[in-house]
């Protein structure tokens, strides 16, 4: 794999690899042993996110965090494939050709979506979805006007990523942005972030997954999915309100919910115990996690 891109400090960088999977050239971190847990991140994130949640997890699981399409440092073989039926595909592809018995996946805001449409397309679907903080609605906040406009713009102007990466990388703008999510990150995650806002290839992958992200179809099949799903949410998230998990957990049969306080929309960034503390058990209720593939 080409490291040049990868910062030498990157979370996760030593268990990093690039696996080629119509039509993306993937980056994915991999860690531990037991079941395999798909983790997918959020729009405008990366494997990072999980940095605090994976040696909690990895102990009990064989953990997969694959970077999506055109974000991180995953590379966009087909730009018009970053929304969510096109993605969940490709990422469903991805585990049957690399032979992943996915127990379970566990998606962060737009991750969240994306692990529920792979769970009704995959053939052999997982046997729980966690979501933290599920993008299961519109974004607020700055996310929620930036985003999209940003995503419409870049339609027109393909210059609009490099210049968003200039205006934007530097760190007030980056704590601001973060801030406005409801959630507090120490010095690194903020340096981690400033690093994905800087790579003009990172925000142009995540303004294309804003423009083309549409969950009319995902939403109007909820009360079919009958699959465990734990959503927790962060009472301070303000990028997506926690009464976006309430209201689809019941619109599901199979799902339950959790709410944390004092914490974001980065909740498992801020709080990694915590969040980790109800995870776990429902992880463990569903995936048989004594036995090893």
């Amino acid at each position: 794999m080409d490291f040049a891109r990868i910062p030498p400090d990157w979370p996760g960088r030593a268990n990093m690899r690039r696996i080629s999977a119509r039509p993306h050239q993937w980056c994915v971190l991999e860690q531990g042993a037991g079941p395999v847990v798909l983790l997918l991140h959020g729009a405008g994130g990366a494997s990072h996110s999980f940095r605090a949640l994976l040696p909690l997890l990895a102990p009990h699981y064989r953990l997969i965090a694959p970077d999506l399409p055109g974000q991180g440092f995953t590379r966009a073989g087909a730009r018009q494939r970053l929304g969510l039926d096109a993605m969940a595909e490709d990422l469903a592809r991805l585990c049957a050709e690399q032979g992943w018995p996915v127990a379970a996946i566990i998606g962060h805001s737009a991750g969240a979506a994306v692990a529920l449409r792979m769970a009704e397309i995959m053939a052999a679907p997982p046997r729980a979805v966690v979501g933290i903080n599920a993008a299961l609605g519109a974004f607020e906040g700055v996310a929620g006007f930036l985003f999209p406009l940003l995503a419409k713009v870049m339609a027109l102007n393909p210059l609009v990523p490099r210049l968003f990466a200039r205006l934007w990388g530097n760190e007030a703008r980056v704590q601001s942005l973060l801030a406005s999510t409801g959630s507090t990150l120490d010095a690194a995650g903020v340096a981690h972030y400033l690093a994905l806002v800087r790579d003009p290839d990172h925000v142009e992958g995540t303004l294309g997954m804003m423009a083309q992200w549409k969950l009319d179809g995902l939403m109007a099949r909820l009360p079919q999915l009958a699959l465990p799903v734990l959503l927790i949410a962060g009472a301070r998230d303000r990028a997506v309100p926690p009464q976006v998990s309430r209201d689809a957990v019941a619109r599901m049969p199979g799902a339950r919910y959790a709410e944390l306080p004092g914490l974001g929309h980065l909740m498992h960034e801020e709080a990694a115990d915590q969040t980790a503390a109800l995870i776990l058990p429902f992880l463990a209720a569903h995936t048989r996690a004594d036995q090893r593939p």
